[in-house]
């Protein structure tokens, strides 16, 4: 049985209505020559930014494997597929914010980040403690949800501005 695990709504709509708050004016201010041009790279851009927020796990019984898209590739953002039996750890960092990170330590002492922005991340944490073994009742969300709303919010907030200094 194969599960998939996307990453969370709140997140890519924050990420892509931030960048259309920030990138919605340039085509309109651009000097003639470049609206083409602009609105282009406007298109361009959009469509990596949903590409680099389209990653996801996914589980079945005797492995986990992350997927990112192409351009996350290109980026450096690795995909990777692990067995179950190759887990040997679970182990936390600190971020300079002050939340964790986690990482799954495998029997060859490589380590793979584990996604804290996923849907239904509760779901994913007991899988993956009924496969490992490992406690994960301390693994939450990286960051609060309603950062991601609010970011929304004011992005949204900045793009209705934005609308309305255009028809003045």
């Amino acid at each position: 049985m194969k599960e998939k695990f996307k990453t969370l709504f709140v997140v890519k709509s924050s990420l892509i209505s931030l960048y259309l708050a920030l990138t919605i004016p340039i085509p309109f201010i651009s000097i003639d020559k470049l609206k083409i041009f602009s609105i282009f790279i406007f298109f361009f851009g959009l469509y990596l930014i949903i590409n680099i927020t389209s990653d996801y796990l996914e589980i079945c019984n005797n492995r986990i494997s992350y997927n990112a898209g192409f351009i996350p590739n290109i980026l450096g953002r690795k995909n990777w597929v692990i067995s179950w039996k190759d887990i040997n750890s679970i182990k936390s960092l600190p971020t300079s914010q002050g939340s964790k990170v986690y990482y799954f330590n495998t029997n060859k002492g490589d380590n793979f980040l584990i996604p804290q922005r996923l849907e239904n991340l509760e779901r994913f944490l007991l899988i993956v403690s009924n496969n490992t073994g490992f406690k994960t009742s301390e693994m939450s969300y990286l960051s609060p949800l309603w950062t991601y709303k609010l970011l929304t919010i004011l992005s949204g907030l900045m793009i209705i501005g934005e609308f309305f200094a255009f028809l003045n």
